[in-house]
């Protein structure tokens, strides 16, 4: 982490997991000890049906609430999609895009996803793009390269002051929900290409600024560790931030 520069930010995706009447209890437990957090910035990216209710939770505390997903579209017939706006208006103020779930279940491309990321820059959403490798792609040595094409496709045609406002999740798709976890330096090695990539789009500035998270197992055992990296600025928590205390207890391993 390099808190001179840029956000450390931790976000917990629940993915499809929980109820509404399950956030109440979740916030109290979480603001508990939460709001001793000075160094580091919170988010919990709930299925849209429980955004309000993590809304209210979680109001007049330093936890932000965020969507899972977002369509590329303003308005119109695109029954089951949910607007930028929409979101916004809802009370979300991030918004997950890209997920590789997101990619291998609905066909999400490129395209979609830098498509979905302009919706969210203009209706003031932060949007935490993720990109990853799979592991037959690690292993035939193409990893980096996969995760800068991804990186452009996703940074195409956005210009550098809203290219600040963004934060890159690098989740290696074998690593999700699998136990297995990238070595830190195997993590610090993506980490500091994607922002070298931001270098090379940009500028050095604009490579400083932005926050790349590490997803992909993240747990209490092994967050110091990853966090120590100077290339990782946070985390994008999938299974540990469904329970109270570990997610605690990353936020804490961040906060130092």
């Amino acid at each position: 982490m390099n808190r001179k520069y840029r956000k450390t930010v931790i976000a917990g995706n629940w993915k499809m997991n929980l109820l509404p009447s399950d956030v109440k209890p979740f916030a109290e437990r979480l603001k508990a000890e939460a709001g001793r957090v000075k160094f580091c910035d919170v988010v919990i990216c709930a299925p849209a049906v429980m955004i309000p209710a993590a809304v209210k939770a979680f109001r007049d505390t330093r936890i932000a609430v965020g969507a899972q997903d977002v369509s590329e579209h303003d308005a119109g017939a695109f029954t089951g999609e949910i607007s930028a706006a929409q979101l916004r208006d809802a009370g979300a103020k991030y918004v997950i895009i890209g997920h590789s779930e997101r990619r291998q279940y609905h066909g999400e491309t490129d395209a979609a996803v830098n498509g979905k990321l302009r919706a969210a820059l203009e209706a003031g959403l932060t949007p935490i793009v993720c990109v990853g490798e799979t592991l037959s792609q690690r292993e035939t040595g193409v990893s980096l390269d996969m995760i800068r094409a991804q990186v452009k496709s996703a940074l195409y045609g956005i210009p550098a002051e809203k290219a600040r406002k963004i934060i890159i999740a690098y989740e290696p798709i074998w690593a999700i929900g699998t136990g297995m976890t990238a070595t830190p330096e195997q993590a610090e090695e993506v980490c500091g290409e994607i922002r070298a990539v931001f270098r090379g789009m940009y500028d050095a500035r604009a490579a400083r600024a932005v926050t790349i998270q590490y997803g992909g197992s993240m747990n209490p055992a092994n967050a110091a560790e990853l966090l120590s990296q100077p290339d990782i600025d946070g985390g994008l928590i999938g299974g540990a931030s469904l329970d109270a205390e570990k997610l605690l207890a990353i936020i804490n391993a961040a906060n130092q």
